[in-house]
């Protein structure tokens, strides 16, 4: 067990550094008391709705343990049936204390990176990224003890435990849609609502304190950006290792227990590159050079991480893979493509480049063309992304095939799946400095600090927004390759089930078909409702906006919004609008799998996969390459702030709110879901 020994050690190593780095944040200055003030607010508003919404996701998780159970009972798994339901809760619980992690850490740096900026524009840059980098260490090494834990307490038998353990992502699926999708509903709903009566009806800057729906706007920063995509990426690693390890069982002859077990002990190493990677960025970072592009420092110390999990990978495969360097060279490609993803994402959401300033010219002449020009480009962005998917599952599948080994070249497509997933803790920590940043930001306009401070958060707050939108790319493609790892697992369980083997599903059965037109409907139905429920929400704030802005006082500055009714309102919609969309997505392929069987789930889950592959694509980068347009307008382009140009930008980026930050990250996790599901559940579908 030296394996799961060097996991657990790496993983408490990051645990260390990452108390280091959080006693390091805590220990500067909260700023002025203004600032604390808003800070406050956010924390306390931020906290409630997390105490509500993980509150009603336990309701939903117990119920569902509670089913598992008896489906492993009924289906003469007696012997499976506890442990599994054991192992889900337990997943439930981890991810949901990831995102409560992200979150707490959120809402504590923030004031300090804004307090930072009155010194510097390095120092502020230093204290949000090191809050960022407090998540992703301590998300990703959670998930890695949370596995491999749950592995040896339920046996460590490498031939059996992998088919159990896969309720531990099953339950971290289970929340993480939740998480995402509540959060993601509140934080654009607050958004919307802010900006359409604060900017375009009333004129008022964005984060103005005579705004009272600003608050909620950035508490939705924390409660979607950080708790929600904490649990998304937390699920991610334990759902795409457990894959990785099921496969791992069909090498057995060849390399024993070691095939099982080098994901997650690659997943340590990339975890121990991350660490090295930022402190990189500290260092990278200078001190005295205002103007400097916040994004080189952190650029540079991806690579870094990229490079050292790349030497990493070729010690783990010579210690565990028996040297074959073509499981190597799959694995490169998993780190290329990574770092690949991160550049296409950059030029369809970067206003540098064409796809931005085509929307943004398009502003000049109205909302009509902002929002036609916004969609092309979210078509567009499917391409690139669709390419580089197929050619990494073809050339890792291709690797794998010529060791010669039998399974080997889907289980190449296994450790290129390891590879992109090495960068994770890093990329986590690109994702979590946005809403850091952007919060901060929030709070040095509402304490109406100096112009040189708000000038500094401003570029940095522009460097948060291009995080956020490259990590969700990072997070489609590492959900590209999981599904098709997790849909192979689905099939190697199944023919454990039934005792032949099921390695082909039909299309042209009349079931399979049906099953994946279906699929593919769920995507869109599922997409639907969420951005149906950010509307329905976004309406009662705005309604609550507008009857407060007919009070003079608030609109002279003399009297406080009643920022904490917004915030009620804003986390009473989002509990209450998330539960359809989300009962939809695990009760519906339950209904496929039980009525049409094994196989019609087997084409459920692989069209639904790749069309939620293709439509997150749509709603990530068009809603990116929106919100980046309105930003390059207000930075003075086609006439700045307060422009007609700048009005249609508004309502572009007020339609791809929803779009990135609601319905898109949630199909990350579905799709995930959907076969961690079916792997769960699948003695029920014989």
């Amino acid at each position: 067990m030296l394996e799961i020994l060097v996991v657990v050690v790496i993983s408490i190593l990051a645990l260390i550094v990452a108390f280091i780095l959080a006693r390091g944040v805590l220990a500067q200055d909260e700023g002025t008391p203004k600032m604390r003030e808003v800070a406050d607010a956010i924390r306390v508003g931020a906290e409630a709705f997390i105490k509500r919404q993980y509150s009603t996701i336990a309701i939903f998780a117990i119920v569902l343990a509670v089913v598992i159970f008896c489906v492993y009972y009924l289906t003469g798994q007696q012997a499976y049936a506890v442990d599994t339901s054991l192992a889900y809760l337990f997943g439930a619980f981890c991810s949901a204390l990831a995102g409560v992690i992200g979150m707490s850490v959120a809402v504590r740096s923030n004031v300090r990176t804004a307090a930072a900026a009155q010194v510097s524009a390095a120092k502020a840059l230093k204290t949000s990224f090191r809050g960022g980098a407090i998540s992703g260490l301590i998300i990703v090494a959670m998930s890695l003890l949370g596995v491999s834990l749950t592995y040896y307490a339920l046996g460590a038998n490498p031939q059996v435990t992998p088919f159990i353990i896969i309720g531990f992502g099953f339950g971290a699926s289970f929340v993480a849609l939740f998480a995402q999708l509540g959060g993601g509903i509140y934080t654009k709903a607050a958004d919307v609502g802010a900006d359409l009566v604060g900017k375009v009806e009333a004129g008022i800057p964005e984060d103005d304190v005579r705004n009272p729906a600003v608050i909620a706007d950035l508490v939705g920063d924390n409660v979607g950006d950080c708790a929600g995509r904490g649990a998304d990426l937390f699920e991610s690693t334990a759902a795409e290792n457990i894959g990785a390890m099921i496969l791992g069982v069909a090498l057995f002859p060849v390399f024993g227990e070691n095939g099982v077990l080098f994901p997650i002990v690659m997943c340590a190493f990339g975890l121990l590159a991350s660490i090295i990677g930022i402190l990189a960025v500290g260092i990278l970072t200078v001190e005295g050079k205002e103007g400097a592009d916040p994004m080189t420092p952190m650029n540079m110390g991806y690579y870094i991480t990229a490079i050292i999990s790349a030497v990493l990978l070729y010690v783990a495969v010579n210690w565990l893979l028996q040297g074959i360097i073509w499981f190597y060279l799959a694995g490169l490609v998993g780190i290329v493509l990574s770092v690949l993803f991160l550049r296409v994402t950059l030029y369809y959401t970067d206003h540098h480049y064409r796809p931005v300033q085509e929307i943004a010219d398009a502003s000049e002449t109205g909302a009509a063309t902002n929002i036609i020009t916004g969609f092309s480009v979210a078509l567009e962005t499917t391409a690139i992304p669709a390419i580089l998917i197929g050619a990494a599952l073809l050339i890792a599948y291709q690797c794998g095939t010529m060791t010669g080994i039998t399974y080997g070249g889907i289980y190449g497509t296994a450790v290129a799946t390891i590879g992109m997933l090495s960068v994770c803790a890093y990329v986590l920590a690109m994702d979590a400095f946005g809403p850091i940043a952007d919060n901060a930001g929030g709070i040095v306009e509402m304490s109406q600090a100096p112009e040189d401070v708000r000038k500094r958060m401003d570029a940095l707050d522009a460097a948060g927004n291009t995080t956020k939108a490259l990590t969700k790319g990072y997070a489609i493609g590492s959900a590209a390759l999981a599904v098709f790892l997790l849909f192979n697992a689905y099939m190697m369980d199944i023919s454990r089930l039934i005792g032949k083997v099921f390695d082909t599903v039909n299309l042209a059965s009349i079931p399979v078909f049906v099953g994946g037109l279906l699929g593919a409907m769920l995507i869109f139905l599922f997409a639907g409702f969420a951005i149906r429920a950010v509307s329905k929400t976004a309406q009662y704030v705005i309604n609550e906006v507008r009857i407060q802005f007919k009070d003079p006082a608030i609109m002279a500055g003399t009297k406080k919004p009643d920022y904490a009714r917004v915030i009620d309102i804003t986390t009473r919609g989002a509990l209450w609008n998330m539960v359809i969309p989300g009962i939809l997505a695990v009760a519906f392929p339950i209904f496929i799998g039980v009525t049409m069987k094994y196989e019609a789930l087997g084409g459920f889950l692989l069209v639904g996969t790749i069309t939620g592959i293709l439509f997150a694509l749509i709603l990530n980068n068009g809603g990116g390459a929106w919100d980046n347009a309105k930003k390059y307008i207000e930075s003075g382009a086609h006439g700045g702030k307060g422009s007609e140009a700048h009005k249609a930008a508004v309502i572009g980026d007020t339609l791809g709110d929803p779009f990135k930050d609601t319905a898109g990250p949630s199909l990350h996790v579905l799709i995930k879901l959907l076969a961690t599901l079916s792997l769960v559940l699948a003695p029920l579908f014989i």
